[in-house]
């Protein structure tokens, strides 16, 4: 038997553009009333983790009730809660350490630094800011005695803390991931990928002369977005490859290629070509930088560093800088990859350049095992047999 449909029909009504304005409005503000929710729910359990953790420091639980006392813990808590994950002996375990990995490496410029963070965060939603920072001010811990708990925490999930802590071996180093899980919304996947590529000390450390041919503050945001050295073990390439290739390999790669150069880099081109007095020339990457305000040249180089590299990655950010440069951008910053570079060997090659120019290098190309390209001697016999095979018939 089929149900009956019932349609409510509504009289009187008279729907126009006020109205769907008015009701975009109440849909919007009601999304932004769900994120608020979800983050003041994720904030006061991540308080309640730290508060758990700073009390079994504080009470010396194991010397008073006993070495068994977190497993008993953990199974009182579940009996009560049977519903609520997060109550295994492994996650309380976890607890008391987060709260000693800060408590044991405390630095107070640390911090103050990760309160005011906290107190200033904004998350972006709907292309619109929606202010935290009053949510951030909710998180009270009412413990006078002890770490108190950093609102910047709340901004991130458990799970991401667990694997700062295991991994980290610093207060500094644990604090530049959780910011930069914040600002580049890392999963818990790529947040192990920027762990695992060491990324807090590769971070800024390309040989350059920005803080020579730029601005003080554009200098130093320029240094904060190259490394040192650029892991590429994303990508497989034969034992000798070209430039090609490895151009070729990281464009297959992109999405890869960019979370590995970091946030706020946009890809523009691939051999974007530029023409100049009639001649037609070609970049091997062309990327804007979206907090830089800037255009960025990337030439990638095969070979250890050689000085003249330099004049040709000159003539190109000049050219972008006169071809795409807009006049409210900042100006054009090149960087060369390359396999290998001596240090003062680059630092000598700035001298008379202008332009600001960053070099790094790149490491852990995947070589392809060519034997796995070959045929086996089973698939080799194969073919001298059907080989064998049509000559007869011939």
């Amino acid at each position: 038997m089929e149900k009956e449909l019932f349609v409510t029909k509504i009289h009187d009504v008279h729907i126009g553009e006020d109205y769907v304005e008015w009701v975009n409005i109440l849909k919007g503000s009601y999304r932004k009333a769900q994120i608020k929710a979800s983050v003041k729910v994720n904030s006061e359990k991540l308080l309640w983790n730290w508060q758990l953790g700073r009390d079994l420091v504080q009470r010396k639980a194991e010397e008073r009730w006993g070495t068994g006392i977190v497993e008993q813990l953990s199974l009182d808590l579940q009996a009560e809660f049977p519903n609520e994950k997060g109550f295994s002996t492994s996650n309380i375990w976890y607890m008391k350490k987060w709260y000693l990995f800060y408590s044991e490496n405390k630095n107070r410029s640390i911090f103050e630094t990760l309160h005011q963070l906290g107190g200033e965060l904004q998350l972006l939603i709907n292309e619109q800011n929606i202010k935290l920072h009053q949510l951030g001010g909710e998180i009270v811990d009412e413990c006078t005695e002890g770490l108190q708990f950093p609102a910047l925490f709340a901004f991130i999930p458990w799970r991401h803390h667990v694997e700062i802590i295991t991994k980290c071996e610093t207060i500094e180093e644990a604090v530049f991931y959780i910011q930069k899980t914040i600002s580049d919304g890392l999963s818990r996947s790529n947040l192990l990928h920027c762990i695992k590529a060491d990324l807090f000390h590769k971070q800024g450390g390309a040989v350059s002369n920005f803080p020579e041919h730029l601005p003080a503050v554009q200098a130093e945001l320029a240094q904060e977005i190259t490394k040192e050295n650029y892991d590429f073990n994303f990508i497989s390439l034969p034992s000798r490859f070209s430039e090609t290739q490895l151009e070729d390999a990281l464009a297959h790669q992109l999405s890869r290629f960019l979370l590995e150069l970091g946030s706020g880099f946009a890809f523009v081109g691939r051999q974007k070509e530029i023409v100049v007095a009639g001649k037609s020339r070609k970049i091997d990457l062309l990327f804007y930088h979206i907090h830089l305000k800037a255009y960025i040249v990337c030439e990638l180089k095969v070979i250890a560093f050689q000085p003249e590299f330099l004049g040709k990655l000159n003539f190109y950010v000049n050219a972008v800088n006169n071809l795409f440069k807009a006049a409210d951008d900042n100006p054009t910053i090149g960087l060369l990859i390359c396999s290998d570079m001596d240090r003062t060997e680059v630092q000598w090659s700035f001298d008379g350049l202008t332009t600001p120019i960053g070099v790094a290098t790149y490491s852990n190309v995947q070589i392809e095992d060519i034997k796995k390209q070959l045929p086996s001697i089973e698939e080799l016999e194969q073919r001298i047999k059907l080989l064998e095979a049509e000559l007869n018939k011939k």
